[in-house]
């Protein structure tokens, strides 16, 4: 079965959010702790709409039912839903900043189906197109070895905090395209 990508509308919310409870709690078990999972569903994990209303998020289609989703982002927020604390709205420069990889989730039964790598280029095509010469973002432990694949660095994981009590691994990634400057202009 083939899926078809398109860009997020408000209208997707609801599935979209099925859709990342159904990933992190069918993919992310055998690298988090259900209390990690309990505690970064909604937060770490979860829609960021700003992402929808840039028009920056796009989901992956089969037989009219979302089955992946993911984007990319102009703005300082590196990673989190809605309802993450300490989000950053400011945009970023594309002359100086790296754009953003943001929220990328798989139903578990499409999972290593392409559909990461195919919203992966999509967000480098569209993030090049407005002048960006790099990416970074925040990968799970579960996402690492897609983005190392498409040529992502960076392997040092660093602890986040959920709750008081309730921490959960991730790991800074970044990327240059080829043929294009990093430096600022």
């Amino acid at each position: 079965m083939t899926f078809t990508l398109r860009k997020a509308t408000l209208a997707d919310a609801a599935p979209i959010e099925r859709l990342i409870g159904e990933s992190v709690r069918g993919l992310s078990r055998d690298y988090y702790t259900s209390a990690q999972i309990d505690a970064a569903l909604g937060t770490a994990f979860g829609l960021d709409r700003t992402l929808i209303t840039d028009g920056t998020y796009f989901v992956a289609e089969a037989r009219s039912s979302i089955v992946g989703c993911g984007g990319w982002s102009r703005r300082k927020t590196l990673f989190g839903g809605d309802q993450q604390p300490g989000r950053e709205p400011a945009l970023l420069d594309p002359a100086r900043d790296a754009a953003r990889v943001r929220a990328f989730f798989v139903r578990p039964d499409w999972a290593r189906r392409g559909i990461g790598r195919a919203i992966l280029s999509r967000c480098e095509q569209e993030a090049t197109a407005v002048g960006f010469t790099r990416t970074e973002l925040v990968a799970t432990l579960v996402g690492h070895e897609l983005y190392r694949a498409d040529g992502y660095a960076g392997d040092e994981p660093f602890e986040h905090a959920l709750t008081d009590d309730v921490t959960i691994q991730f790991i800074s990634m970044r990327k240059t395209f080829p043929n294009r400057s990093s430096d600022p202009a």
